[in-house]
C-alpha cells in the first residue's frame, strides 16, 4: 500500500516585484510574475527527501488558483511530485483563509475518495502575498487531524505511523512527536528545495483540475461572499528618517555628544 503525501501549495506574486498604488491602495500585479510561494517549496522538498528514501511513496501537490496555477503545478512535478490537482472556479475566487480551507479541505475529500486516505499533509507556513499562515490549520482543523506548525526539523518513525519535528518558536523550541495522518507547516529553515530536472520537465505530467461542483463544495461557504475577511486598504510604510550620527575622537566624547542628544529630546 502505498504512502500517500499531498502537499499543499500556492501560486504568489513575486513581492520583490510587486507595488501598491498610491491613490487606491490596492496591490498592482499587472505584469508581476508568479511564483510558488516559498514556504511551500520547503514542503514539497520534505516530502521529496521521503519519497527519496522510499519506493512506495506518492507525492501530491494540492492547490487553489486561476489557470495560470496550472505553472507552478508544472514545476513542482519536475521537481519531483508524481501528480497535481488544481481547484480552478470563479465559485472559489476572492476566498480568504477561511474559504480557501474550506475549499482544500472538499479537494483532499475528493482526493480520498479516489484514492485512498493519505498518511501526511505538508503545507508552507505562510504565503508571502498574505502572510497569514492560517490556511495550513484550518485545514488540519476541518480535517480533524493533529498540526504542528513552523516545523524546522523533521524525522519520520521507522514504522512511518508517527514523525518527530522541533518547531520553531519565538523564545525557543518545542519538541513534539505526533501520530499520522498530520498536518505539519513547513518554515525555510527545515531544508533547501531542490532545482527541477531535465527529464522531469519534459517527463508527462499527471495534472486535474477540478471545479466546485467536482469537489462537492457547498458554494455558500467559499468564494468572496463567504468569506469574514476585508481588507479595507493596503500601503507602503513611510520610510523613517535618518538617524543621528555621533562624531568623536573618544568614547568619552562619544559618551558625552550622546548624552547632549538625549537630553534636547528630554529622553533623559
Amino acid at each position: 500500500m502505498a504512502f500517500r503525501i499531498l502537499v499543499c501549495a500556492k501560486q504568489v506574486p513575486d513581492t520583490n516585484e510587486i507595488t501598491i498604488n498610491p491613490e487606491t491602495g490596492t496591490l498592482q500585479r499587472d505584469g508581476v510574475p508568479s511564483i510558488l510561494n516559498p514556504d511551500d517549496a520547503n514542503a514539497l522538498e520534505q516530502a521529496l527527501m521521503i519519497k527519496d528514501q522510499y519506493d512506495d511513496v506518492e507525492v501530491t501537490v494540492i492547490t487553489m488558483g486561476p489557470p495560470q496555477a496550472e505553472a507552478m503545478v508544472y514545476e513542482c512535478i519536475a521537481m519531483g511530485a508524481d501528480a497535481g490537482i488544481i481547484v480552478s472556479d470563479r465559485a472559489v475566487g476572492g476566498s480568504d483563509t477561511w474559504a480557501t480551507s474550506n475549499a482544500c479541505k472538499a479537494a483532499i475529500d475528493k482526493y480520498v475518495a479516489e484514492n485512498g486516505d493519505y498518511d501526511l499533509i505538508f503545507a508552507g507556513r505562510q504565503a508571502i502575498d498574505g502572510d497569514t499562515a492560517q490556511v495550513g490549520p484550518q485545514i488540519a482543523e476541518k480535517l480533524d487531524i493533529p498540526q504542528v506548525t513552523y516545523v524546522e526539523e523533521f524525522k519520520l518513525a521507522e514504522d512511518r505511523k508517527s514523525v518527530e519535528v522541533k518547531r520553531q518558536l519565538e523564545d525557543g523550541y518545542d519538541l513534539i512527536e505526533v501520530q499520522l495522518p498530520c498536518m505539519l507547516t513547513c518554515i525555510k529553515e527545515l531544508n533547501a528545495p531542490r532545482y527541477m530536472s531535465i527529464g522531469r520537465i519534459y517527463a508527462d505530467k499527471d495534472i486535474k483540475i477540478w471545479n466546485a461542483d467536482d469537489i462537492n463544495v457547498d458554494r455558500n461557504i467559499v468564494g468572496l461572499k463567504a468569506s469574514p475577511t476585508n481588507v479595507f486598504k493596503s500601503f507602503t510604510p513611510a520610510p523613517k528618517e535618518p538617524g543621528i550620527k555621533l562624531v568623536g575622537d573618544t568614547e568619552k566624547d562619544l559618551a558625552k555628544a550622546l548624552l547632549i542628544n538625549l537630553k534636547k529630546k528630554h529622553a533623559i
